[in-house]
C-alpha cells in the first residue's frame, strides 16, 4: 500500500485548505482510514478517522466543528477539509490506513510522506 498527502501549504488564520490521501493497493476500500499530524516538538497526534464505508466519522476535539473528514473508495481517495484554520494547526498532517470501528481506530503501519500545512496569525 502506497498512501500519498497532498493539498498542504501557507494559510491565513481563519481560512481553509483541502487535503487528499491517494491510496494504491485493493484494499483501500475495506480499510478505516485516518488523519495525523504532528507540530515540530510534539509527538504525533489523531485529527480525525473515518470507517471503511464512510459512515462513521471520529475527530479530535480540537479540531471538531472545524474540520471534516471523507473518502471516495471509488478514487481511492481520502480528503480532510479544514476551515477556520489556527496558528495551532500548523503541523504535518499524515494519512494511514488501518483498522477502526465508529468509536475506535488502530493504525496500520503504512503512512504517507506528510503534507505540510502552516496557518499564520
Amino acid at each position: 500500500v502506497q498512501l500519498v498527502e497532498s493539498g498542504g501549504g501557507l494559510v491565513q488564520a481563519g481560512g481553509s485548505l483541502r487535503l487528499s490521501c491517494a491510496a494504491s493497493g485493493s484494499t483501500f476500500s475495506i480499510n478505516a482510514m485516518a488523519w495525523y499530524r504532528q507540530a515540530p516538538g510534539k509527538p504525533r497526534e489523531l485529527v480525525a478517522t473515518i470507517t471503511s464505508g464512510g459512515g462513521n466519522t471520529n475527530y479530535a476535539d480540537s479540531v471538531k466543528g472545524r474540520f471534516t473528514i471523507s473518502r471516495d473508495n471509488a478514487k481511492n481517495t481520502m480528503y480532510l477539509q479544514m476551515n477556520s484554520l489556527k496558528p495551532e494547526d500548523t503541523a504535518v498532517y499524515y494519512c494511514n490506513t488501518g483498522r477502526g470501528g465508529s468509536k475506535w481506530y488502530s493504525p496500520g503501519n503504512y503512512w504517507g510522506q506528510g503534507t505540510q500545512v502552516t496557518v499564520s496569525s
